[in-house]
């Protein structure tokens, strides 16, 4: 008989499209008195990780600069047999390189924006915040899954 986890385990391609479909993901990282910090970002998924910008001065950007790791979470349901999630564990690099924080930037506002191509505007905006920011690549260590609704209400 396979166990619980084993049965609510999602597969690669499950894992992808979900996020894909999500929105935003909580960060947590170590702050400067060893407890968690946690915070919303927006991301997009790079390969087998996801990126995101922060500003250069954020918490979480001065705890990435610290201890380069996180814990991130990502997950949605209300009822118990509706949950489904990820949990990664990750290696986080930080990038400061303008031109590559830009990039960041573009992918977040094509993601989150109405669509289609930025603006002039838009891109015009990015490029002044890049200055600031620092791009992150999360490169996951351990991965974990959850879709109570592949039980069907059986529990």
């Amino acid at each position: 008989m396979a166990s619980r986890r084993d049965q609510i385990r999602m597969t690669d391609d499950e894992l992808r499209a979900f996020l894909d479909e999500g929105r935003i993901v909580q960060v947590a990282t170590v702050g400067p008195k060893g407890r968690p910090h946690l915070v919303p970002l927006w991301y997009v998924v790079d390969g087998d990780g996801l990126g995101a910008w922060t500003y250069a001065a954020s918490q979480k950007a001065r705890n990435l600069d610290r201890d380069p790791r996180a814990t991130l979470s990502i997950d949605e349901g209300v009822l118990y047999h509706e949950l489904r999630g990820v949990m990664m564990e990750c290696d986080v690099a930080i990038d400061r390189d303008p031109e590559r924080v830009a990039g960041w930037g573009f992918r977040l506002f094509e993601r989150y924006g109405p669509g289609g191509e930025l603006s002039p505007e838009a891109r015009e905006m990015v490029l002044k915040q890049a200055g600031k920011r620092v791009g992150l690549r999360f490169s996951p260590t351990r991965t974990v899954t959850w879709d109570h609704r592949k039980l069907e209400g059986a529990y």
